[in-house]
């Protein structure tokens, strides 16, 4: 039962903590936008040309990027892929609910995997914008 909680806080925090410390100690300011803002303080006159460089910057990565993609996938494809975890994670939570109310005895190791996932996409959902 302890090392059920403890797996289950620990996953659903981990994310936002380890996001915090990303964000507070990596920080990386060299961004497009702190340029802009400095260009916007310092030199305005020279906004347009940068914008139009970052523009086709990004899409000359998005071309680099996309360089072997043929086509787009079957939108059933596209659909089906985004929903296996969000329907994993809905069983596993139906599976401990099930262990909790109706006393199923569930391996340890596969209820732990299960809380682990549910507190891990929950702790993902609360790092998100």
């Amino acid at each position: 039962m302890i090392l059920d909680a403890i797996v289950s806080v620990g996953s659903l925090i981990f994310p936002p903590v380890f996001d915090f410390i990303k964000k507070k100690f990596l920080k990386n300011e060299d961004t497009p936008e702190a340029t802009l803002s400095t260009l916007a303080t310092t030199k305005p006159e020279v906004l347009p040309q940068y914008t139009a460089s970052l523009a086709s910057y990004l899409d000359a990565q998005t071309k680099f990027f996309n360089r072997d993609v043929i086509g787009e996938p079957s939108r059933w494809i596209i659909d089906f892929r985004a929903s296996i975890r969000p329907a994993f994670v809905a069983l596993a939570i139906i599976s401990v609910l099930i262990d909790i109310f109706y006393a199923v005895n569930i391996d340890p190791s596969l209820k732990l995997f299960m809380e682990t996932t549910i507190g891990s996409w929950f702790g993902d959902r609360l790092v998100r914008k």
